[in-house]
């Protein structure tokens, strides 16, 4: 069957010799709005039913309603001044002269063919069904080349498995093939860490203790705000790497466990790593890992609370998180913002009575608390576009978001200001994102160089032995 019979504009290809045409679906443009740079010198096309679903989802505030309005931006950009037989056949990508060359940039088209009946190899009352209709259309018109779907929903690539369709997670913003390699941020040693160093030296001044040691002691990459922790008790940071040595910063682990901020004392040595990071000002972002139970949330809150009514080194506390269906109910919830924001912020509301258990009456203090500090509760919503100065911004679940999302939260800290983001990527609840695309897994990742921040991997479950059992178990 001729490609002019199914297809009025046959697809360029005169950008490269073999490229492969990838089909994207919504799911990917609404994960990253700007995915279509990202297919180096390849086709990506566009089914007419992804910009139909994208025109139904981007009315309202919800973060996936702007999500797909600058997707439809950055493709009216690119197809905006193109005909009618340009957005078929294909226009070039324009990167902002970042594509590499010429004829490297790519091309973009619309898929606006109706699959004939005889084609169509699923029934078209879904718009899934449509999309994989229109792939295997595309494929019966260029039979001598690789058409890919892609798309974040496994159920789709099962059902194009069915039809003989080739297709693929995103991977463009996937920094690692595992799990297990995202760094801890620490390095723990069997024995005594300083059996294996030959060469030390040692400056004190200040009060502190510094270490400088041989890069080779180390099996593996070194990053800026490290922990280094042995069998014996050792326990120092990484404070700076420079060619083939690294300084140590030395610190007494006992002590740490001791330190008491707000009421609340590390129960561990993670903990207490954790807990350093926190309370130290020049250290902007801290993300903070683990199972249900380990602390993240109360650390948190101790440390901003220290760091806020004390110390006034902040001058507000911003508490969010990422919750699927707050974007959706939200505006059906009775009162101001932050009343709406409350039933959603239930962990730190209990975390701050946690904090206050001992004391004589526990919610008249939590309510002194509430009153005198300036804690918030801000919908992610309404945090684009905003800036905040001499906050520390605590975003809870951070693991629901993607990555273009957590670029837009962290991006919002001014100077002077503090982000830090907790969760477990043990439980996403977003159906698009796995541990390795969640945008915690990519925060980490994409700043585990960066010398003012820092990254802990929480251990245990200090919570109750009924939840580390349930943890374990369940």
């Amino acid at each position: 069957m001729s490609e002019v019979k199914l297809v009025k504009n046959p697809i360029d290809s005169g950008t490269c010799s073999n490229p492969i045409c990838y089909v994207l679906d919504t799911n990917v443009l609404i994960h990253d709005p700007t995915s279509i740079l990202n297919f180096d010198e390849h086709h990506v096309v566009i089914p007419i039913t992804v910009l139909e679903e994208l025109d139904s989802l981007k009315s309202g505030r919800q973060s996936i309603a702007a999500d797909c309005r600058q997707a439809i931006r950055e493709l009216n950009k690119q197809l905006g001044r193109a005909s009618p037989d340009e957005v078929e056949s294909g226009v070039k990508i324009d990167r902002g002269g970042e594509s590499g060359g010429a004829g490297k940039s790519g091309s973009l088209s619309v898929l606006m063919t109706q699959t004939p009946e005889n084609l169509v190899m699923l029934p078209t009352h879904l718009n899934d069904n449509k999309i994989l209709n229109d792939v295997g259309h595309l494929k019966q018109c260029f039979p001598n080349r690789r058409v890919v779907l892609v798309t974040k929903d496994i159920n789709i690539r099962l059902k194009a498995r069915g039809c003989g369709i080739e297709s693929q997670d995103y991977h463009s913003d996937q920094l690692l093939s595992d799990i297990e390699e995202l760094n801890k941020g620490y390095l723990e040693f069997t024995g005594s860490f300083w059996d294996r160093v030959d060469n030390v030296e040692t400056n004190q001044k200040h009060g502190h203790t510094w270490h400088k040691v041989s890069r080779e002691l180390f099996d593996q990459d070194v990053y800026p705000n490290q922990f280094i922790l042995d069998e014996a008790g050792f326990l120092a940071r990484i404070v700076s790497i420079d060619g083939n040595s690294i300084t140590l910063l030395h610190l007494n682990l006992q002590s740490m466990l001791e330190c008491d901020i707000w009421g609340l004392k590390p129960r561990d040595a993670f903990q207490a790593m954790a807990m350093n990071l926190l309370m130290d000002p020049d250290v902007h972002l801290v993300n903070l890992s683990g199972a249900a139970g380990s602390g993240k949330t109360i650390l948190a809150l101790a440390a901003a609370m220290e760091q806020t009514v004390p110390n006034k080194f902040y001058r507000r506390i911003i508490v969010t998180r990422s919750t699927q269906s707050l974007d959706e109910v939200i505006g059906f919830l009775p009162g101001t913002e932050e009343e709406k924001m409350e039933p959603w912020l239930g962990a730190i509301t209990d975390n701050l009575e946690a904090l206050h258990w001992e004391d004589e009456n526990c919610s008249s203090s939590v309510e002194y608390v509430m009153n005198k500090v300036p804690l918030m509760f801000k919908s992610l919503n309404y945090i684009r576009g905003r800036s905040f100065q001499s906050s520390l911004i605590i975003i809870d679940e951070s693991q629901n978001l993607t990555p273009h999302q957590i670029k837009t939260i962290v991006t919002r800290a001014g100077n002077g200001s503090k982000v830090v983001c907790l969760g477990n990527l043990a439980q996403i609840d977003t159906p698009y994102l796995t541990p390795i695309s969640s945008g915690l897994t990519y925060l980490t990742e994409r700043f585990k160089a960066f010398e003012q921040g820092g990254n802990i991997l929480l251990q245990g479950v200090p919570r109750s032995a009924l939840a580390k059992f349930a943890e374990e178990h369940l």
